[in-house]
């Protein structure tokens, strides 16, 4: 299948030649593995899950590294697995070596942990990781069973907007707006969803590495498109917590992401 290859104009931070890939893919079922964040254990556990339930295709929305050590043995998983996907704030900023990673915060403490990981995972990222994240589109498009689907990592405008569930419909609406797809896909936020609203279907696919739902357990995302059904299921994927808390610990990471690995938080 060959991508066509689009510059998107607005993205934050601003940079030029930001990419957009399409393409025409008759799948029925798709994975969508939304923000890794180095989390290795967890991104072997949704693969394997989704193998042995059928999947056809997998997708990842971006924000790999970042809060947990493995940023380089994640990208050389989805490499080795050949799963495409779109690039995330946190990639961006690894891969441009910008100050901040663009992310939000809550308090002072989570800006203070926040920064130490940015700087640690780049620190750490090595030049073939970086190239790849560099290299990752901002958006993809493609068509499964009659419908149109649109990929982002956090929506068609910006690569680090909040797209909460509570969002007044107004807001769904105009982001709708921006894009053909009656699907559309994305992350970032870590809470998984699904909105229908004026034609379109509205999926958040949560977080693989770093949920923030309550639910330590990874959240693998199913999207089962046939005709004019579109079924979404977030499964939540068991696996070894404690393994990746302890490694973040012994990395140098702040002992802070480990405890909120632990609550899902």
């Amino acid at each position: 299948m060959k991508d066509v290859l689009i510059f998107l104009r607005e993205r934050i931070p601003p940079r030029k030649g930001a990419r957009i890939a399409v393409t025409e893919e008759p799948t029925l079922k798709i994975a969508v593995l939304g923000d890794v964040h180095g989390n290795l254990e967890a991104l072997r556990a949704v693969h394997a899950r989704a193998l042995a339930l059928g999947v056809e295709t997998f997708y990842h929305l971006g924000d790999l590294g970042g809060y947990a050590p493995f940023v380089n043995e994640v990208v050389a998983f989805i490499r080795e697995h050949r799963i495409d996907g779109v690039q995330g704030n946190y990639d961006e900023a690894v891969a441009h070596d910008r100050a901040h990673c663009g992310c939000r915060y809550e308090d002072p403490v989570q800006e203070q942990m926040t920064q130490a990981s940015f700087e640690w995972t780049k620190t750490h990222v090595t030049p073939e990781t970086k190239e790849y994240l560099k290299g990752l589109p901002a958006e993809r498009h493609f068509s499964a069973a009659g419908h149109k689907v649109s990929l982002f990592h956090a929506s068609p405008r910006k690569n680090n907007l909040y797209w909460y569930e509570d969002r007044p419909e107004k807001f769904f609406t105009e982001m709708a707006g921006k894009t053909d797809a009656d699907i559309l896909v994305y992350g970032h936020t870590h809470k998984p969803y699904r909105k229908d609203l004026g034609g379109k279907v509205f999926v958040n696919a949560g977080s693989v590495g770093k949920p923030k739902d309550g639910d330590p357990r990874a959240c693998l995302t199913i999207l089962d498109i046939a005709g004019g059904a579109v079924a979404v299921d977030f499964v939540r994927v068991e696996y070894d917590v404690e393994k990746t808390a302890a490694a973040i610990t012994a990395s140098g990471l702040p002992a802070y992401f480990a405890e909120r690995l632990r609550r899902g938080a």
